[in-house]
């Protein structure tokens, strides 16, 4: 397996879930104008936070 600097797997449904809830949430909040929103643009950066992490440890640990 070679070694690659774009998440595949689990790392990328977690970036890619995280930045459409992201997306989503902001997209409603600023139309809605409700703050219960922020909670959704939470999640979702959380998601692309906890997916480019373990992007980043299964690279450094050298499963390459």
């Amino acid at each position: 397996m070679s070694a690659t600097s774009s998440p595949r797997g689990w790392e990328l449904l977690l970036v890619m879930t995280g930045a459409l809830a992201a997306m989503a949430g902001t997209t409603a909040a600023f139309v809605t104008h409700e703050d219960a929103w922020r909670y959704l643009i939470g999640a979702g950066c959380f998601a692309q936070f906890l997916g480019w992490v373990r992007h980043g440890r299964r690279l450094r640990d050298g499963a390459r």
